[in-house]
Order: C-alpha cells, then structure tokens, then sequence
C-alpha cells in the first residue's frame, strides 16, 4: 500500500481541553494542606484587612458546650455559619466570625463528677476552688479539641482568639450585667417550685429538660370531710386522682372547680354467698374497706374511668363473683346529692395520716382552683404548693405556704413525720420502688384505709434532665428571679418589651416567630439561681435582718473588677471585706453562694462580646443569631430577655434557626440504635467539602436526615460540579485577553448563556439575602449540571475541539468559559470552601486565594429566554428520538442520526444547520407533521469532527471547516 493510500490521523490538528486538575478529588488528603496554608498566611486576616471598611454583617455565635467531640449537629451548624459568613463577604461586607464557647453549668460539671465518680472521689469533699480548676481544665481541653475539628471543616474565623465564658474578663462583663439587674430592681428572691433535678441536685431551665415517655403509678386517694356547710358531705371522703403518689405526704389543701358539678356517690363491693356463713364472714374480710360515700365531679368521663380503676382493684375470692355497687347517693329529703363547685366554699377534710399528729393533723381547706377540670382524674385535686406552680399559687392566695421537706437529694427531712430519710422504706421520690402500688406511700395509705385504687399502668410524657437523664420533679426553693411582669424604667414589663421586639425582628423560617412569642408570653419569672460550684456566682450581698441585696455602684464596681482579676474565685468570703470596703460592716451581710444559670452567661455574650471593644470588629445589635430551633427556648430567648432588661431592645436583628438531624431512616440518632454519623469519621472518608455539600443542600430549616446512601448521593453532586470545573479548565488552557469577543459581537448561543448566567446569578443573591442554602446550591448544581454539562458545553464541544483557535465563534464560546469560571469558581467558594481553592490555584498559582475575591461581575446580554426554552424542548425532543437508535446500536451517537422535525416546533431565526450543531445530529430537515422522526444518515462522516455531512465524500474525508482548519495549521507549521 502506497503512502497516498493511508488516510491522515488528525488527532493532533483538534484543540482537546488539557489540565492537570484531577477528576479524583481525594480531599481527605489534600484538605488539611491547603488549610495548613491558610493558617501559615493568615487568610482569615487577610480576609478582614480587604474588607476594612465596608458595611459590616455581624453574625454572633452561638456558645456550643465544650465537653466532647462535636457530632454532625455541630457540624451542620458551623457549616451554616460559614456559609453565611462567606456569602456575605462575598458581596463585599465586613463579616468577620468570633467564636465561641459556653463554659460554665452542669454540662461540664457532670463531665468532672463522673470523672470523679470513676475515681471514687465525692465531689462534696473537694474543696470548691479545686473542683472549679478541674472544671476549667476540662473545658480548656475540650475547647481546643472542637476548635481543631471546627477549623477542620473549613470554618473561617479568629480561633486564636475565640471568646471563652469562663475567661475572666467574660466572667467580669456577666458579673456586670448581673448586677445591672440588681441596680434596675429587676431581681429579687422568692420561693417557688422549680424544676428540680434530685440527681444533680439543682434547680434547671426549661431548656435543661427532654420529656420521655414513662410509665407511672396512678392512686385515689379519699380524705375524710370534717367540716361543710353541706351536711350530707361530712363523714363522706373526697377523692383526689394523681400520678405523683410521693407528693401526698406534703398535702395542704384540695381544689375544686368553682364551676363544676360534683356528686356524692355511695361505694361498696359485696361477693355473692356460698350459703356457709363462716366462710362468706371470711371471704368478706378480703373485700376492700371503701369508704362508703365519696365525692368526685358528675361527669360520665370522670365516673366510668374511677369505676374502672376500683373495678382493677377488686380481689379474686375462691372464684366468687366479687361485685361493685356505685350508686348517686340522695339528701335525706329523696333530691340527688348534688352540688355546684362553688357550694363547697367552707368544707375541711384532714389528711389521711393525720394520725401522725403535727403537720398531718392540721385540717385540709377546699379552695377553688380555675385550672381544675373534669378531662381526667376525679375533678378534685389535692394540693402540695412545695411540689406545683398550680398547687403553689392557689395556696399563696389563702396564705398556705410551703414547708420544704423535700431535701435537694429528693428525700424527706430528718424531721419530718412521715418517711423521714432515717425510715428504712425511705428513698428518693423519683425512685419507681417509693411510689409503686406496693411501695411506703401507698401501703401506709392503704393501711389507712384511704387507698381506693393504685395501679402502675399510667403511660404520659415526664420531665428528665438531659444531662443525667434521671427524672426531674417541681421542688420549691429560695431562689432568685427575674420577674417578667414588673413595670421597668420605660414602664413596660420585661415580658413587654420583649414581645415588642419579636415583632420587629426578622425570623428565618418566619414560623420560629411565632414559637418564640408563645414561649415568652407564657413563660414564668426567670429563675436564675444554680446550687452548683461551676458557673459565675450570682455577686449579691444580703442584709441578713431585712433580707434585701446591696445596691452600691462602688461596691459593684469593685465585685466587677475582683472578677476581672481573678476570675469567679474572687467571689469568696476571704474578699467579702474588701469588696464590701469600709461602708459596710461585714457582719451584716451574707454572701449569695449560688451561680447563674448557665443561660444568663451565654445570654450575655452580646454585652461581652460584641460590645467590650475586645473584638474590635465587632458591633451591636448583631445582624444574625443562628441556632437550632430548640434554641427558641434557650439561647434566643436568654439573649433577648437579657438585653432587652439591660437595653431595652433585641439584641439581634435577625434569627435564623435549623432543625435537627436525624438518621436516613427519619429517626432519631442514638449511639444505643447505632444509627449515629460522626462527622469526623465522614471527613476521613470524604472529605469537609462533602460534609459542606451535604449541610447546604438539605432543608436544614426542617429536621432532616444524613446517612452512607444520602451521603454516595451529595458525593455523586460533588463529582458532578468537580466535572464542571475540570471541564472550563480543560477549556481554558492557554486563554488570554487577546481572545476576548464582546458580548454584542457573539453568537447569540453565547449570548444566551450569559443571560441564563444572570439570572443564576440573580437567584443567588436572593437565596443569600434569604439565607436559603439548599435553594443556593441546587440552583449552582442544577445550573452546572443542565445547562452547562448537558447544553451549553455538549453544543459548544465541536466548536472548542475543531474550529481555528482564531475564529470569532471560538473565541466566543471561551470567553463566556472565563465568564463562567470567574463567577462559578465564587459562587461555589463558601460551599466548596477547599475545592473552590484548589480549583483557582490550579489556573492562578499566584492569584492568591478564591477566598479573597468579590461577587461577580456578570456582563449584561439580552436573549429571548421563552424562544430558548421551547428550543430547549424540541432538544430533547430529539434527543429522546435518537436514544432507541443509539440502544440499538442502529447509530453510535447522535451524529449519524438524520433528523425531521415539526416546523411548527421550531422558533423562527434557526436555519436547518444552526439545530443540527444544536441537536449534535445529522443534518436536520422539517415537516409538516407533529412527531419528531430519526434515522440513520447515509452521509460520509469526516475523519477529524465526525460529523455526517453531505460535503463529505465517501472516503470520510474532510468537511470544509476542518478542511479550511487544518490547511490554516499546516501552513503555520
């Protein structure tokens, strides 16, 4: 065969996009590289010095406790608040980031006790300034460790210098704070039942409690009428219903409802006789010993689940029928023996202990109660104002008070009459053993004949600390309050004011408006005080005659600085002269040895934080908070509570919550399910980009879930944008300005992109001004994936790939690849935060960091995008006509397909050869019908671009273009 015979191999005349950007990320191991270099060139300084000056964005952080490794919750957080951070920056503000850490209160504390417990140390043995030092060590450890795993994630901000709530200057700025509550009057110490924890042994916040399901033991209970202005009531029992048997020791009084009707009932069992009179004698005696009238509210709901109850009660008696009668008893005149709640005004009954003399002996008023209803129970209600908010309020209105039996352990006083701790049957009142239907309350009832019915069946939602897990109970104690409905300076009430301020707050989802609202106006008075060690101590002294705290600016200002100095140990009985200073004889104060609630410490953070100066650029109000939605009822709510007391205002603009994230199944993550996915373990496997990807594309304003097949899913969407990029820069290798066409000069193909370019651009902007990240990367990721790789790119290939690297249509199309990659490579920054970099660093080796540059410039071009869009459809179309051939393998790729389609469906300006490039087809022809036809072409195909076209002759020469192309290299050459 002569050299004339061989057919050229063109390969090297077609342009084929050429980069050293790998497909495999393999970011596990390149993250920690790039972020070891941000950290060696101080890019988050870098960062704030471009941005100097411009309109500030202020997001605060939320305090996370420091007290583990963070789990994929903190990782969704933070990934959120860089992303806000990043997207604001982004568009040229100042948005610097100061995180921090919550320190203090029992998170920490329980950490250290349960280290000591391992060690067999009892913490009360310890003295507290050492257990304080163990429990500051603690945190600092644990505060380094998530830092380390925080900035692994690829979060921006000063971790040099984070603010610590157990730092003494933050210690000092709570301490002032505190004590501009007490110089407002704005405190004050009262009794009332709190939530207790026994186990931890202090009182809790709402936001320190989970309800879980629980089984508990349910009793009635009569107590014996002594006094009435209705006759026929006295001798008779009222019966009270509760699932709190360990309360009835601490009984003051029962409550009606004023409006409810009530009956008296006459009770008796009876067995059927077996005709031997000493046997049934006997057989009688197993009977219950009911009383034999009692009084319950008149309501079919209330009478049928009280018979049931008695009936589970009655005894199997050598297989007698054993029967129940419970009859409407009658006045002596023959009239119902019925009574409107109200007529009960004036009735006694007596415990049914009160054969136990002192407390039990005292007699128990009927008082009227408008939260007592007839939903359940028996529609009478016994009182302990130690152990209710309910029970407490009523009895305070009738000078009733409570007695404090109940020790912060959960046992009864030494001293008290009825199962004092020194009782052998004595045990704490949370143990499921003291209140069981066999247990010392019910066995004394019982023995009193006042037990009716006790079973251990009832299922209801319960209080448990999250910390201990272990059942809380309301126990009332000396605490110290804020009270929400006092009048302050402006003459609104705390709880006033707040309300005002949700209103003018933005809340992203607008729905956490109202949860938070509901929450504040039906809160009670903020219950500061902890009976811990580990947290800032509430800095009060008390005149010990007249019970009131110490308002003296000096004296203030000196605790302030103390505190400052030395931390929370400067609150120690040793200081107490000095810090009183000579005004003041120590003698007649106490020190308040109690510590804050942990929320009032993070709920300060705006004051110490952001307006101290220590952080120079920071400001107050912030614009943003951003929490979990649980956060409503703790760190949202202490912050606004706090400030507004302190500020009359807010102190944030905007709040902005995310749900929680459960298992890929939708349940709840439990390390005892297994179900859990520790984000550490993710970024050894995937990588922070995935875990990054995966936080901004779920609904996160919704619980949510995470699991291996989402995640293969997210990692899917990261190959894809991966490609995307790798492809423009392929593309783009050897681009310089002297190839730019303007935007008027180009094919109206790339004109359009441009357009669809600005309006990508338009939905992101509004996505970050809506902080809607999931709309954020799916419009990038649809935007790469459908109109780049699957439209604009698949089009264009051809002309990249095979027309003169002079012609205007490719100088066009890589132009708008620059355009593309200069507003892609931002736009994809504060997603892919390590990606976005290698990605720039691989075009612009010393181009500095992504993370420097601005939102994008996109160039204005106009386009017709309802004449694209049905282009768009007849594509596919086309597309899905030719798949079945391709299948078959009638044809190996849409090029050897000859094409017709409806003229009808063809927007007007398109010539016959514009949608075969378009199509990447055969040559394309119009009908006068309504389908789309295909079939294999007869034309030749030329040997460098492939394309069937008519000007090729069957040797599979050259097409005219290519012809033209290589003529124009080889001459070069």
């Amino acid at each position: 065969m002569t050299s004339e015979n061989i057919k050229r191999d063109y390969r090297d005349t077609v342009f084929l996009p050429k980069t050293d950007f790998p497909m495999k990320a393999g970011l596990p191991q390149k993250e920690p590289g790039i972020l070891a270099r941000w950290e060696a060139e101080d890019l988050y300084g870098q960062v704030r010095s471009a941005r100097a000056g411009a309109e500030k964005f202020i997001l605060h952080d939320g305090p996370p406790y420091a007290n583990g490794d963070i789990h994929i919750g903190h990782a969704l957080n933070k990934v959120l608040k860089d992303a806000v951070t990043r997207t604001q920056t982004l568009l040229g503000k100042d948005a610097p980031y100061v995180p921090g850490w919550d320190c203090h209160g029992l998170p920490i504390e329980w950490k250290v006790e349960e280290l000591y417990r391992k060690k067999k140390r009892n913490k009360d043995e310890v003295p507290p300034r050492e257990f304080r030092a163990e429990c500051r060590e603690y945190a600092a450890r644990w505060v380094d460790v998530q830092r380390e795993q925080f900035k692994r994630l690829g979060v921006a901000g000063q971790w040099d210098d984070p603010y610590l709530t157990m730092a003494p200057e933050a210690e000092a700025g709570i301490v002032a704070e505190l004590l501009k509550f007490a110089e407002s009057g704005q405190l004050y110490r009262g009794a009332k039942p709190v939530m207790w924890s026994p186990v931890e042994k202090t009182a809790l916040a709402e936001a320190e409690v989970e309800y879980e399901d629980i089984v508990s033991t349910q009793i009635d209970v009569a107590f014996e009428i002594v006094e009435s202005p209705i006759p026929e009531l006295v001798g008779a029992h009222a019966v009270i219903w509760t699932t709190t048997p360990w309360t009835i020791p601490v009984n003051q009084a029962l409550a009606y409802g004023p409006d409810v009707d009530y009956q008296l009932y006459e009770l008796s069992s009876a067995i059927d006789s077996s005709g031997d009179e000493s046997a049934d004698a006997a057989a009688h005696a197993q009977l219950p010993q009911w009383p034999s009238k009692v009084l319950i509210a008149h309501s079919e709901t209330i009478a049928g689940s009280f018979v049931e109850r008695l009936e589970a009660q009655l005894p199997t008696v050598e297989g007698r029928q054993v029967h129940l009668f419970f009859d409407l008893a009658k006045k002596p005149g023959g009239d119902w023996a019925s009574f409107k709640g109200s007529d009960l005004a004036g009735t006694i009954a007596r415990h049914p202990m009160h054969h136990l003399g002192g407390f039990f002996a005292e007699p128990r008023p009927l008082l009227p109660g408008d939260f007592v209803t007839t939903d359940s129970g028996t529609g009478l209600v016994h009182m302990a104002p130690d152990h209710g908010e309910d029970d407490f309020e009523l009895c305070r209105e009738y000078g009733i008070a409570p007695k404090f039996v109940v020790d912060d352990d959960g046992r009864y006083r030494e001293d008290w009459g009825w199962l004092p701790r020194s009782d052998e049957r004595s045990a704490s009142v949370i143990n499921p053993k003291f209140n069981a239907p066999d247990g010392p309350i019910c066995s004394d009832l019982r023995e009193a004949g006042a037990l009716l019915a006790a079973s251990a069946d009832y299922q209801h939602s319960y209080p448990h600390s999250w910390r201990s897990k272990a059942k809380v109970i309301f126990r009332c104690t000396p605490q110290w309050f804020v009270p929400m409905d006092r009048p302050i300076e402006d003459g609104r009430s705390l709880r006033e004011t707040a309300l005002a301020e949700i209103e003018v707050t933005r809340f992203v989802p607008a729905k956490g408006q109202n949860r938070i609202r509901a929450m504040v106006e039906g809160r009670p008075d903020w219950v500061l005080s902890r009976q811990r060690a580990w947290g800032v101590p509430i800095t009060l002294f008390v005149h010990r005659e007249s019970g009131q705290y110490l308002v003296d600016a000096a004296v203030n200002a000196r605790i302030v600085e103390a505190v400052k100095a030395e931390g929370v140990d400067a609150w120690s009985e040793d200081n107490a002269a000095r810090l009183l200073g000579n005004e003041y004889d120590i003698a007649d104060y106490e020190m308040v040895t109690d510590i804050l609630d942990v929320w009032f410490d993070s709920g300060s953070t705006h004051a110490f934080v952001l307006e101290s100066g220590r952080w120079p650029d920071l400001q107050s109000p912030a614009d943003l908070y951003l929490e979990g939605s649980d956060q409503h009822r703790g760190w949202f709510q202490s912050s606004l509570l706090e400030s507004c007391a302190t500020r009359g205002r807010a102190p944030y603009k905007a709040v902005l919550t995310h749900g929680f994230t459960m298992a890929a199944d939708g349940r709840k993550m439990s390390k005892s399910l297994g179900n859990t996915v520790d984000p550490l373990k993710v970024m050894e496997e995937y990588g922070a980009d995935i875990i990054r990807l995966w936080a901004l594309s779920v609904d996160s304003t919704e619980d949510h879930r995470i699991g291996p097949e989402i995640l293969k899913g997210v990692a899917d969407t990261y190959r894809k944008l991966r490609n995307t990029f790798r492809y423009l820069l392929g593309a783009l290798d050897g681009f310089d300005e002297s190839e730019r066409v303007a935007v008027e000069d180009m094919p109206e193909l790339e004109r359009y992109m441009l357009s669809t370019l600005g309006d990508l651009d338009g939905k992101l902007r509004t996505a970050t001004h809506d902080f809607d990240f999931i709309a954020y990367t799916r419009a990038l990721s649809e935007f790469a994936n459908e109109d780049l790789s699957a439209f604009f790119f698949d089009i264009r290939k051809d002309r990249l790939y095979c027309d003169a690297p002079g012609s205007l249509e490719r100088r066009a199309y890589r132009t708008v690849l620059d355009v593309l990659f200069h507003a892609l490579i931002r736009y994809a920054a504060p997603v892919l935060v390590f990606t976005a970099e290698e990605v720039w660093g691989t075009r612009y080796p010393d181009g500095g960091s992504v993370h420097l540059l601005a939102w994008p410039e996109v160039p204005a071009a106009e386009a017709d995008a309802a004449r694209w869009a049905q282009l768009r459809t007849l594509r596919e179309r086309v597309t899905e006509a030719i798949e079945p051939l391709r299948r078959d393998k009638v044809v190996r790729s849409g090029l050897e397909a000859e094409v017709a389609v409806p003229a009808a469906a063809v927007p007007a300006g398109f010539s016959d050869a514009d949608l075969a490039e378009l199509f990447i087809s055969g040559v394309v022809a119009r009908h006068d019908g309504d389908s789309v036809e295909v079939a294999k072409s007869d034309d030749a195909k030329c040997g460098r671009c492939w394309r069937l076209l008519p000007e090729v002759d069957e040797d599979g020469d050259l097409c005219a273009r290519c012809e033209t192309v290589v003529a124009e290299l080889d001459t070069a050459a």
